[in-house]
């Protein structure tokens, strides 16, 4: 089975995420994939890592709030919100800006250490696709080995 994390040292740096992440993606045959880490202090997912985000939505991405966006609804659910096709949602869940990423299929899972939030882990596909239980269960399982070195 695969398992990105298993390669991340006990404190992982900037690129030891962005390795993971990347990794991640490609495990899943995606083109993009976000990484963010639970701030309490402000309440807000901070980024750590990102592949394929488009420079213009960098701003909007580096602080979300809990239960914005499809990381933060992830977060503030404690459970995987995936879109088929965020270029022809009408949930209300994606931001204002997403469709900027031309992703399509995109899935969101919260970074969880036991009940505890450590943050959110995300994957896109250019196309419409609707991830399986299978693949929803792999990434949430994937996000829990990492919940330790992810928080603060």
């Amino acid at each position: 089975m695969f398992s990105a994390s298993m390669s991340l040292p006990a404190t992982p740096t900037s690129d030891d995420w962005s390795r993971f992440l990347e990794t991640t993606i490609a495990a899943f045959g995606c083109v993009t994939g976000t990484l963010h880490r639970f701030d309490t202090a402000d309440q807000h997912l901070k980024l750590v890592a990102q592949v394929g985000i488009p420079p213009q939505l960098m701003p909007v991405i580096q602080s979300i709030p809990i239960g914005k966006g499809i990381a933060g609804a992830a977060a503030e659910r404690r459970e995987p919100v995936e879109l088929c096709n965020l270029q022809t949602d009408t949930s209300g869940v994606a931001r204002e800006g997403a469709k900027q990423t031309q992703v399509q299929g995109s899935l969101a899972v919260p970074v969880l250490e036991g009940e505890r939030l450590c943050g959110t882990l995300g994957i896109g596909k250019r196309e419409p696709y609707d991830f399986t239980e299978a693949e929803k269960r792999r990434l949430t399982d994937l996000a829990a080995e990492v919940a330790a070195r992810l928080a603060p």
